[in-house]
């Protein structure tokens, strides 16, 4: 299914608060986050032969890259939101 599909009132509710960029990018960043969670549950059962108490290197490998993703969303949603223009206040 797509993702414009699948998401489709989230997409929606974080589009109207927020706008589109960074409507879209608070979805990204939840799905991210999902994605972080169901890694670090993943890595309590797939444990490091090496490394006792680690994941596998593999599952610490996606965890990296997905919490790289989420930080540079992140940053990008703080940059959209200093650009966005001020609202002068009702005189």
């Amino acid at each position: 299914m797509s993702v414009w599909l699948d998401r489709k009132d989230a997409l929606e509710e974080h589009e109207f608060r927020m706008g589109l960029e960074r409507g879209r990018l608070a979805v990204a960043l939840d799905l991210l986050t999902d994605a972080l969670i169901l890694t670090g549950q993943h890595g309590v059962y797939c444990q490091s032969a090496r490394q006792p108490g680690k994941p596998a290197m593999d599952v610490q490998l996606i965890d990296k890259c997905l919490a790289d993703a989420k930080e540079l969303v992140i940053s990008v949603m703080s940059e959209l939101k200093q650009r966005r223009p001020r609202e002068s206040p009702a005189p």
